[in-house]
């Protein structure tokens, strides 16, 4: 087994310290002891003591009501205090000797790769300048900690940052350790569970967080970075303007599925980017008129400033005067319809124009070593961020749009839109898109839902091209999807593009997402209508749930090749958008490995894929952090542009198909056909109780019903929590273990050395495999499932050892992960702190719902804490 860093041990030795203090300043050294009784034998337990794991099992039995939520509040504190250490000590600093983490390598090795294997430096630079990689922001799935937590945890990092100096004197450490103090005091003493669900506007507001206090830096230093790695590489800088990585959201624009979010809710989300953005542009302006007093300038910026002794303030100055306008502006459109003035900064030319003029100058005259500090920086965010921080998608469901359609032909005596065949449906549509009258007369009255989807469209018109992304139609299934969205959008009054996305979700969609692009692209008219890429986007989450990760992931894989060759064939570009999530059972992982397993031409120097919830946080919430991930996003799409991987052997391909057609009905023999399946899925898992934790706006369930009518992140969530972690990996031990045995096992093999996308899945599955614990998920039944229901759950834990032992014949080792110890080693530490967690969740399920309780009761809110420490302790939810 691997030691942990003794640097990181340390810290997480402090951090548990000062936490024990607190807690006992409050509760007493008597509850302190409990607490520690409970995590040795916990660690006990772990390492096979009977005694143990029965003295753990008796004293949380014996706990009252009054000390179950401490003890959860105290093993999930603790749990993100060893997050916080984790995450620091991957940004720490480097002493002599030490190597630098990867994910600050791989750009620098992906060059010299690439320049060995043959790729001209012009063409390397141009192609790295004309990178489009867009990272989507979405709230939807959950994040269990509350934004002020968050807050006190990130400044509780900052202190771990500023202890990592050796030459630190006493009396400097003794400031950090009591600044340590009082923050871990304040997490302990503020309330872990928020008392209400966040509007889609929190939501929003988080997400412009994130990009203040952590992405605003973390950009320019990444950019920086690139720039120095492809100079010293080529001798080639990045332009001005290059941005290849830019950033959009959900937030505020998903109405998928959630009421909560309005046409009044989009435009509000709009203006308050726009607010956002002039004030951090301000900070940024204010700063740089303070620091460029320089009095040589260019012709040029002197025919801007006139006279002036300090021409750089003055310019500066006219764009600060144009920035507050703007700010002020977009404070009043909040409450009133207000209009513009004509010192409203509208086009991102109007900031970038003059920095850029002050940036030329500078170099002009000598002084690029001023050029290329913070204004360099101020550029590299406008050319990012633009005025709007982040484009807005709009989401909506294919029905609301075929359910407006249906009003409005029965209104205008048509017949009923819903009830025509697919011809008829695009003939009407294809008519009317050329028609140049409107569609409807000026006194009609929809009804409430088909308003509120004209509404939409018509705040889609009235915003500025660069603040909108795409109109993402979730459940497309047909053609006539994409087009009744372009005839509403020009209904509303919408004369400009806009990328009308179909989002193909489900296995049976995947499979038909190529007839249905071929003919889209065939339509007369449409190429005219599309004014740049075709964009697609790939649902993993739904499709994983519909079909199990072996089938899905194949569909996934397939589907994208088939665009391609279609994309190809039409001469047409295309734009992949991944709807991934952040668990492997919604289709997440590592996305450097995920993006180099794409078929090949599928990362044509375009990518675009949503971030969700907690793992934002968790790789863009502190900017060392931020600027880590960017940059392992930067080397992958790059990689995977000029060096894709190989398409599948004729083999892979019929075994891929053979694995999918086993996993699919291994999977839905459980999920769909077994008649008890629901029943204890409910029991066995706090899915009810999911419900009631205020994660996001939007609901858990599309609608009332069974398992189908969940949502995919609960779905995920509800196993998580009992390890069992059924959806990731149910189907697997059926397709491998009968390949296996089939005799298949060298060209298993095979496949996992050569192809990337079978090793990336295997990899993904042996990293959730490691995190299940079927001892864990047997204690939930024993608690909660009734007799008659139990054998299914024993037999699920026997498919999930099938499942391991097929992975570890794959993979030739005696245990899982056994390649990668220092993982290993933090799971194995973390389940020291997860037990008593699980058991104590058993516990006050058990006791939940034997007798009601009020949602703001101790047992209730004990039992949401503990949902919020096992989503730390694992690092996922949904």
């Amino acid at each position: 087994m691997a030691e942990i860093d003794a640097r990181l041990r340390e810290e997480v030795h402090l951090l548990g310290e000062l936490l024990g203090h607190t807690i006992s300043t409050q509760l007493g050294d008597e509850f302190l002891d409990k607490i520690e009784r409970i995590r040795k034998s916990a660690k006990a337990g772990r390492r096979g003591s009977a005694a143990g794991a029965e003295q753990l099992t008796s004293t949380l039995g014996d706990l009252g009501d009054d000390e179950l939520l401490p003890v959860a509040r105290a093993f999930n504190q603790f749990l993100n205090l060893a997050n916080i250490a984790e995450q620091q000590h991957r940004v720490r600093r480097r002493r002599a000797g030490e190597p630098e983490p990867f994910e600050l390598r791989v750009f620098d090795e992906l060059l010299k790769r690439l320049l060995a294997a043959g790729q001209g430096s012009d063409e390397l630079a141009r192609q790295l300048g004309r990178l489009d990689i867009e990272l989507v922001l979405t709230a939807h799935p959950t994040e269990v900690a509350r934004r002020t937590l968050i807050q006190k945890y990130d400044a509780i990092a900052a202190q771990l940052t500023a202890l990592d100096h050796s030459d630190l004197l006493p009396a400097e450490r003794e400031r950090i350790a009591q600044r340590l103090q009082r923050l871990i005091a304040e997490a302990w003493h503020t309330e872990e569970i928020r008392r209400s669900r966040p509007s889609p506007v929190d939501e929003a507001k988080w997400g412009f967080a994130v990009i203040e206090h952590s992405l605003w830096q973390a950009v320019p230093q990444f950019l920086r970075r690139a720039d120095q790695s492809l100079q010293a590489a080529t001798g080639l800088r990045l332009p001005l303007e290059a941005a290849p990585i830019r950033f959009a959201s959900w937030m505020g624009g998903d109405r998928d599925g959630n009421p909560n979010v309005t046409a009044r809710v989009t435009r509000e989300v709009l203006l308050l980017a726009r607010w956002m953005a002039a004030d951090l542009y301000l900070r940024d302006v204010d700063q740089l008129a303070a620091e460029l007093s320089m009095q040589q300038a260019s012709d040029e910026l002197r025919a801007q400033v006139g006279d002036s002794a300090e021409p750089y303030r003055a310019l500066l100055k006219q764009l600060r005067e144009r920035l507050r306008e703007t700010r002020s502006w977009a404070q009043q459109a909040l409450t009133a319809d207000v209009a513009p003035s004509a010192a409203v900064l509208r086009d991102n030319h109007d900031l970038l124009a003059p920095l850029q003029l002050c940036y030329q100058s500078l170099h002009a005259c000598g002084m690029g070593v001023i050029a290329d500090g913070p204004l360099l920086d101020c550029l590299r965010r406008a050319a990012t961020f633009g005025l709007f921080l982040a484009r807005l998608d709009v989401r909506q469901d294919s029905a609301r749009h075929a359910a407006a359609m249906s009003e409005i032909t029965d209104y205008l005596g048509l017949g009923r839109y819903a009830e025509w065949d697919e011809e008829a449906r695009l003939s009407f549509l294809q008519r009317e898109l050329e028609n140049r009258r409107p569609l409807l007369p000026n006194d009609y009255r929809p009804s409430a839902d088909t308003a509120e989807v004209l509404a939409t469209c018509r705040e889609v018109a009235a915003a500025p091209a660069a603040s909108l992304g795409s109109y993402v139609i979730s459940m497309a299934g047909a053609a006539s999807d994409v087009l009744a969205v372009q005839l509403l959008l020009k209904e509303a009054g919408l004369r400009r593009p806009m990328r009308v996305v179909p989002l193909f979700e489900t296995l049976a969609d995947l499979d038909h997402a190529g007839p249905v692009i071929d003919q889209l692209l065939g339509l007369p008219g449409y190429r005219a209508r599309l004014h740049g890429p075709q964009e697609v986007m790939i649902g993993y989450s739904d499709s994983a749930k519909d079909a199990g990760t072996t089938a899905a992931a194949w569909a996934q894989y397939r589907a994208q090749e088939e665009l391609v060759r279609l994309c190809r064939e039409h001469q047409v570009e295309l734009l992949l958008f991944h709807g991934r999530g952040g668990t492997v059972g919604r289709g997440g992982g590592p996305a450097h490995a995920a993006i180099l397993s794409q078929p090949p031409g599928s990362v044509a120097g375009r990518f675009r894929t949503t971030e969700q919830g907690e793992m934002i946080r968790f790789k863009f919430g502190l900017p060392d952090i931020a600027e880590q991930n960017l940059n392992l996003y930067l080397a992958a799409v790059l990689e995977a542009t000029l060096l894709p991987p190989p398409a599948p052997e004729p083999s892979w391909r019929a075994m891929m198909d053979c694995l999918a057609d086993v996993g699919v009905k291994a999977y839905r023999d459980v999920v769909r056909e077994h008649p008890q399946f629901v029943e204890y899925f409910r029991q066995a898992t706090p899915e009810q109780e999911l419900g009631r934790l205020p994660l996001g706006s939007r609901p858990a369930k599309r609608r009332e019903g069974g398992v189908e009518s969940l949502r995919a992140i609960p779905w995920i969530f509800a196993w998580t929590q009992t390890r069992l972690m059924l959806p990731a990996w149910l189907g697997w031990e059926q397709a491998l273990g009968q390949a296996l045995q089939g005799g298949d096992a060298e060209l298993l093999k095979s496949m996992r050395e050569q192809w990337p996308f079978f090793r990336t899945r295997i990899d993904m599955l042996e990293m959730v495999l490691t995190k299940a614990d079927a001892n864990i998920a047997a204690l939930y039944d024993e608690r909660l499932v009734e007799p008659a229901l139990q054998p299914l759950g024993a037999q699920l834990r026997d498919l999930l050892s099938q499942a391991c032992a097929a992975v570890l014949e794959l993979t030739g080792q005696t245990r899982l992960l056994a390649h990668n110890p220092e993982t290993l080693e933090s799971i194995s530490v973390r389940n020291t702190y997860l037990d008593p967690l699980h058991l104590l969740q058993a516990e006050l399920l058990a006791r939940c719902r034997q007798r009601e309780q009020a949602p703001e009761s101790p047992l209730e809110q004990a039992l949401l804490v503990s949902v919020a420490g096992i989503a730390a302790g694992l690092r996922n939810t949904g």
